[in-house]
Parts: C-alpha cells; structure tokens; sequence
C-alpha cells in the first residue's frame, strides 16, 4: 500500500498559495496516518489542508468525496467541514515537489475536540441517530456526472487483493487463531451474500466513523457532534457504519450495551428491521477482521505498533466468540427487537 512521502509537508507549504494564503503561513500536523492534515493559518484566514497519500484516489474520487460531503452539510441534519476551494476554483489541487505530484485539498476548520479524545462528551445514540440521518441523505441523494467511489465489498474487505491487505500476515497470530478467522471469514461472507445488497441495506456510507472521526466543541453551548474524514466513503452496507464506530472496542465489556445504545439512537430516526439486526455480529466482526488486515499492512506505523500482537489474537477470540456462542452480542440485538 502506497504510503506519503516523508517531506509530506513540503506539498503542504506548495498548497499555501494556491488557496490564497501567505507562503509565510503557520503549518500544525494535526493527523498523519494514511494522509497528512494540517492547520494553516496565515493571521487572516485558516483552513484544514489534507495531503493525499498516492495511489489510493483518483482526483475524480476525491472530488467526488467533497461532493458528498458538501451535500450532506448542507441538506441534511449532519454536521460535515465545508469544503473550500483553491485560487482558481478548483475543489482539488494537484501539488508538484521535485517532480513528484500529491492530490491537496482544503475544508474549514471544526472547533473542538475528537470523541475519542473527550468521550464523555458523545454517547453512542447520538452516534446512531447521526448515522441514521446520513443513511437517510445517501439514499434520496443524486450523486452528481462523474461521482466515483470504491466499493467496500466482501471481496475488498476479505478476498485475496483487499483493499487494507490481508489479514493473515497479522503479527501475533498462531495457526489455531488463523485457521479460526479464517472459518469465521467464511461465515461472515456465506451470511452476507445470503443478506444481499439492496438498496434498503447498501448504499453510500462513510465506512470509518470511529470516534476520531468524530468532533465535538467542548465550549459549545449546543455540543454538536461533525463528522469529518471522509477518505474512505463508498459503497457498502449500512451496518458497516456501526462495525466501524465500535473500531478498536470490539472486545470491551461494553460492546454490546453501546450496541444498544446506538440502536436505540439510530431507530429513534429509521426503522431498522429484525433481518438487519440479527446480522450486528457478522457486521462487528467483519470490520475487526479488516482492521487486522490494516494492522498487517502498517505493521511498522506507529498505530499498529500501540495496538501491539494482542490485538490480532484477539480477533482470533472474538472469530471464536463468532463461530461458537450463539449469545454474543445478541443481547443488545434482542433487546432492541423487543423496545
């Protein structure tokens, strides 16, 4: 996977002018994982400048990415970042340094925090009733000429050129835990092509709304929560949503008490129906399964190494929890059936 050059910053400072701001700008990294994003300020104006990793989107696809982004700011009851546009009228830039070239791009600036960073200050309903509304926008909503978008399908997610690579090169797994995920990976994809993509289940959809993708304004007197990054938006199923906003706390004792929680936030807006619940667990595992795939991909990122090897065996775990106890997770499930 095609990783940012390591002078990343120097296509940041090229961006500058052509958004109108002073060369002489002030640049804070504020992330640096697949892109690089940075706060630029010049003492008049500030925006979010997001360098692209290579070889991931097409201009078309990014472009196509702010499209919808724009669009569900503005027509429905989702918080997005507004995209701004270059000097020229560009929605994306394409930045050259030393003949090598990066896609650039620029939103405005969301206050605050990540939920990841003040939890307290975002509950799991209100991450399904966002959910819900955005599931809402992308099923009335008419992608414009030319929108493009990857899909997240089984065969990206589990096939043997997925898109995050595979799996099985995960550190710390033992044969008995590979051959275990690897039954559960065949569950998942039985059971999910038996679930089918209509358009009542699969659609666009942000596809990471983790927490840290998540802002809110401590100091605001009405908190709102604005989903930001949508690098990674496209075609999959709705509940692949919810896979990804338990990322990384799949395995926490309240995982299924925050399943209900979101359930009962995103039902408050959209029915969901029996069908569709009872396929949560295939969903929370799938997306941990592709999280391990990413773990493998970035072994050497500072990330994969926080989360260390136990991460990876305990997918192993939770493939087993899967495959072998018929309960896990299904409280929530059942509970939310029954409200």
């Amino acid at each position: 996977m095609s990783g940012l050059p390591a002078d990343h910053r120097a296509f940041a400072e090229a961006a500058l002018p052509l958004y109108g701001l002073a060369p002489s700008a002030a640049l804070r990294l504020l992330s640096l994982s697949e892109n690089a994003t940075y706060l630029a300020d010049d003492g008049n104006s500030q925006m979010v400048l997001r360098v692209h990793r290579p070889g991931y989107h097409s201009l078309d696809a990014v472009r196509s990415e702010l499209h919808w982004m724009s669009a569900l700011g503005a027509q429905s009851p989702v918080s997005t970042p507004t995209p701004i546009s270059a000097v020229d009228g560009s929605d994306v830039v394409e930045v050259t340094v030393d003949d090598r070239s990066l896609l650039v791009d620029a939103v405005t600036v969301v206050p605050g925090r990540t939920a990841e960073e003040s939890p307290d200050m975002v509950d799991f309903a209100t991450i399904g009733t966002v959910t819900a509304h955005l599931h809402d926008h992308s099923m009335s909503w008419s992608p414009p000429a030319g929108f493009t978008r990857f899909t997240w399908d089984v065969e990206s997610i589990l096939g043997p050129r997925a898109r995050w690579g595979q799996w099985r090169e995960a550190p710390g797994l033992s044969e008995r835990d590979r051959a275990d995920i690897a039954a559960a990976a065949e569950v998942i994809a039985e059971r999910l092509q038996r679930f089918g993509t209509g358009p009542d289940r699969f659609g666009l959809v942000h596809a990471d709304l983790r927490l840290a993708n998540l802002m809110v304004d401590p100091g605001s007197d009405l908190p709102v929560v604005t989903v930001i990054d949508f690098d990674d938006c496209g075609w999959s199923w709705h509940l692949a949503d919810l896979g990804s906003a338990l990322s990384f706390i799949e395995d926490s004792p309240e995982a299924e008490e925050l399943i209900a929680d979101w359930l009962r936030g995103y039902t408050a807006v959209r029915p969901l129906p029996d069908e569709h619940r009872a396929m949560i667990p295939t969903f929370v595992l799938l997306r941990r399964i592709q999280l391990t795939a990413w773990v493998a991909s970035h072994a050497d990122s500072d990330a994969a190494r926080e989360l260390g090897e136990d991460f990876a065996s305990g997918t192993a775990a939770l493939a087993r929890n899967y495959l072998g106890d018929p309960h896990w997770l299904r409280g929530a499930v059942d509970r939310s059936s029954a409200a």
